[in-house]
């Protein structure tokens, strides 16, 4: 395409202390968040005739860090194709070169609000289970493709007034794994399981307990382990859960085991105690969901120890959950991640920059022969 033509088809517009500079026929753009990666603004697409968000990584390109966090979602993105997971509409660069390159623009479905804006609502039963239900319909979804999320929380999940629910990130890669020891607090890690806050290997259903915290968090209208930091967050979950066994210790690693050994010692609260039947909504006579069922689930999402907390599966089949089960959302098609090494590459700033841009310019490839039409008119 030429120089031109190409200029023609953008405008700049300043949101924020940022400059938006979109394709034309994205419309009145508005500021609704921002986070790590970047500026998040609505706009009207004029093609689609819908309302849609449109992600400006910011600066992906000022360190590998950002780099290959901005190329990790871009593929994840636009391989993976679920109803619980945020769809991506279109990505585009308004520079020409890959001299230029620097700015990537990702438009995604817009949704009404986050999980942060819905805890503060009174939910009923089966409100309360659906949202549960899809969060975990997502989740296996991400697994099939070996995407273990790791950082599951409120303000990445986004729902629709429908009640429908998206998952908005692919969580933490695979080689930014935090130990008990190391980094302070930059983000909310309330929702983080104990095995990724203490250092240990983690399997899939690391992610159950972010579910179970965020469904402890609806129940109760405030965050159940508020830690300041690692260690505060640690306490905060053994004065609640109780200290847990010596089994479980051992599977440390020394230094962190010697730091949780020398621990006050808890002896935790019964799951009725911390989550009391006023708590919960009035038991629900059209689906017969009732607190005590909610109380259970609970109780076997939020176990210290992951080789005896329930498996994303087995949540699936809980009672309080199985009233939606549909095999259709439950078992979609596995997203066929094309890049294997995903989480292990290791890339100079300038060579993640290549690959970005070849997956931008495959993306316009695509969009313009055609081949990704289906999946942005779901």
């Amino acid at each position: 395409m030429n120089k031109n033509k190409r200029e023609k088809e953008f405008y700049s517009v300043d949101v924020g202390d940022s400059t938006f500079t979109v394709l034309k026929r994205y419309q009145n753009l508005r500021p609704i968040g921002s986070g790590a990666q970047g500026i998040v603004c609505s706009a009207y697409d004029n093609n689609l005739e819908r309302n849609v968000a449109i992600k400006k990584l910011s600066r992906p390109f000022q360190n590998q860090t950002h780099a290959k966090r901005a190329y990790r979602e871009l593929v994840l993105m636009k391989c993976v194709n679920h109803k619980n997971i945020i769809g991506l509409l279109n990505v585009f660069t308004p520079q020409k070169t890959l001299e230029e390159f620097q700015d990537v623009y990702l438009v995604m479905e817009l949704m009404d609000a986050n999980l942060c804006q819905v805890i503060q609502m009174e939910l009923d039963h089966e409100r309360l289970s659906y949202l549960l239900y899809q969060m975990l319909c997502g989740i296996k979804h991400l697994h099939a493709a070996g995407i273990i999320h790791r950082d599951l929380k409120p303000s990445n999940i986004v729902v629709k007034s429908d009640c429908t629910l998206k998952i908005l990130d692919f969580g933490l890669a695979r080689t930014a794994a935090t130990g008990l020891l190391m980094t302070p607090y930059v983000v909310t890690r309330y929702y983080r399981a104990p095995e990724v806050i203490l250092g240990m290997g983690y399997q899939a259903n690391v992610d159950v307990w972010s579910v179970g915290c965020i469904m402890a968090e609806m129940v109760r209208g405030s965050v159940l382990f508020p830690g300041s930091d690692h260690i505060d967050q640690w306490n905060k979950v053994i004065e609640q859960l109780g200290t847990p066994t010596q089994e479980f210790l051992l599977k440390l690693n020394q230094s962190v085991r010697t730091y949780v050994e020398n621990r006050p010692r808890y002896t935790g609260y019964s799951f009725e105690k911390l989550f009391p039947d006023v708590l919960f909504p009035a038991d629900s006579e059209h689906s017969k969901l009732k607190a005590s069922q909610a109380r259970d689930l609970l109780s076997k999402m939020l176990v210290i120890d992951a080789s005896k907390r329930i498996s994303v599966d087995e949540a699936l089949q809980h009672p309080y959950i199985n009233v939606w089960y549909d095999p259709a959302e439950v078992e979609a098609p596995s997203p066929l991640i094309t890049d294997k090494q995903l989480d292990e590459r290791e890339h100079t700033v300038e060579e993640w920059k290549e690959l970005i841009y070849k997956e931008v310019l495959d993306w316009e490839e695509r969009m313009k022969n055609g081949v990704i039409r289906a999946q942005v008119q779901q």
